[in-house]
């Protein structure tokens, strides 16, 4: 299945990360993503509405998309939470979070989603119980499916085997040491 936004989704969370948010993005931009899901849902719509533009600064000399996470800033790749409405006027790439099989037949229309978790993770604890490879599988049907949840380079093989248009990663970049090198070998696991 086409993946709309390549093989490889990162998503920000500020938190896990050891100095600047910006900074491990850029050094993920180095490291080949082309494709940044900007999280940090708790910050207020004018800081957030700067980091985005900031991002999408780090984006432009790759191409690059930015991905909004929920519905409090507009833009043309969104992706909503399992339980965020679809907004008016509907943007342009439309993604959503989904956990079963409910959640991605409701999704059918849209143009990806995620399905966590694959595996149990400490950035997001107490989502599960984890899907495993076998689950994974039998939530590939629908919208192109990027699989979600304490992956590793070493897992991204086994998750387009399954039937994953690509992996979505978060703490794996934004813990890393070097987040450059840890893009670079998502990209070469997924090529």
């Amino acid at each position: 299945m086409t993946a709309p936004l390549g093989r490889l989704l990162v998503l920000t969370d500020r938190t896990l990360c050891d100095r600047p948010l910006l900074d491990v993005l850029a050094a993920a931009v180095d490291g080949g993503a082309t494709t940044l899901v900007l999280r940090e849902k708790d910050l207020p719509v004018g800081p957030r509405a700067r980091l985005a533009e900031q991002v999408r600064a780090l984006l432009a000399p790759v191409d690059g998309t930015l991905v909004l996470a929920g519905t409090s800033l507009p833009g043309d790749a969104v992706h909503l939470s399992s339980r965020d409405d679809v907004p008016v006027p509907r943007p342009p790439m439309l993604g959503r979070s989904c956990h079963d099989a409910a959640s991605v037949r409701a999704a059918a229309a849209l143009d990806w989603v995620t399905v966590s978790p694959v595996r149990l993770t400490s950035s997001k604890p107490g989502y599960g119980p984890a899907l495993g490879l076998s689950g994974l599988a039998a939530l590939t049907s629908g919208p192109p499916a990027y699989a979600l949840g304490g992956l590793d380079a070493a897992d991204v093989a086994d998750c387009l085997r399954a039937g994953a248009a690509g992996v979505a990663v978060m703490g794996a970049v934004m813990r890393a040491d070097r987040p450059d090198r840890v893009v670079a070998q998502l990209l070469e696991a997924a090529a």
